[in-house]
């Protein structure tokens, strides 16, 4: 689809306030392996794939906002017991990837890293069955590929997000802000692919009503919503372990059956 124009959003004053980047490099835990890909303009960023096995589905997740790929060190045991492949690649300025992040820069690089990642894979004998997941702030990658490179996806899988610009749009003039959020939700509305999301029921920052107000628009025809009970933003790994593992199984054919 023909992408709206967010570069309004780059602005300095705008990148300052909404990114959260924290420098943050550990060693690949066993397991694991680190690469790097190139931006369009030159600004490498830090990549570290988790092996299950190359006969695997591969997620390529994008992490909310402070996080790096490091922080899923801890996590990525249980995508690797569930039969997935993790793939965690750092925002710029974010964990062991140069430059300084924009919304804009954000959108373009999840193309690069996507299209690096599946060569770096199909050259090492991984099967291609690669789905993109976005939690929170992550969603921004996650609905860029989603609507920009369905050619190379089997699925969208989303965490805690919502079809909303949020503070990339705040502090914009009213008008302005109100077309470009239209435009956002238009273009998240589009989205095609198979789609899971996954979201909790008490989410302070993403309101529940929103995720399954995003899922309704989907015009997917293979789609599932997972709502945690009891889980808030951030916690529903630990809220519904079983649940949320299940679902990544189903809806990636990892386990019995795909959706």
């Amino acid at each position: 689809m023909e992408q709206p124009d967010f570069s309004v959003m780059d602005h300095p004053s705008i990148s300052m306030r909404s990114f959260y980047p924290r420098p943050h490099r550990t060693p690949a835990p066993a397991g694991a392996e680190d690469f790097q890909v190139e931006t369009d303009d030159g600004v490498r960023l830090a990549v570290r794939l988790h092996r299950a096995a190359l006969t695997a589905p591969t997620i390529l997740f994008f992490y909310g906002n402070g996080e790096t790929a490091g922080d899923y060190d801890g996590l990525a045991p249980f995508y690797q017991q569930a039969g997935l492949n993790l793939l965690v690649s750092d925002y710029r300025g974010y964990g062991g990837s140069g430059g300084r992040p924009t919304f804009t820069a954000m959108l373009a690089d999840a193309q690069a890293v996507l299209r690096q990642a599946k060569a770096r894979l199909r050259a090492a004998g991984y099967a291609d069955r690669c789905f993109v997941m976005g939690r929170s702030m992550g969603r921004h990658a996650a609905f860029e590929l989603a609507t920009q490179c369905t050619a190379e996806l089997q699925g969208v899988i989303i965490e805690s997000g919502r079809p909303s610009l949020a503070q990339f749009a705040a502090g914009l003039p009213s008008e302005l802000a109100g077309a470009l959020e239209t435009a956002y939700r238009e273009k998240v509305a589009s989205i095609q692919l198979p789609a899971l999301v996954i979201h909790g029921e008490r989410d302070e920052l993403a309101p529940v009503e929103q995720a399954e107000a995003m899922y309704a628009s989907l015009p997917s025809a293979r789609k599932r919503l997972l709502i945690i009970p009891n889980a808030g933003h951030n916690d529903l790994f630990h809220r519904g372990l079983n649940e949320y593992l299940a679902a990544l199984r189903e809806f990636t054919g990892a386990g019995a059956g795909a959706v």
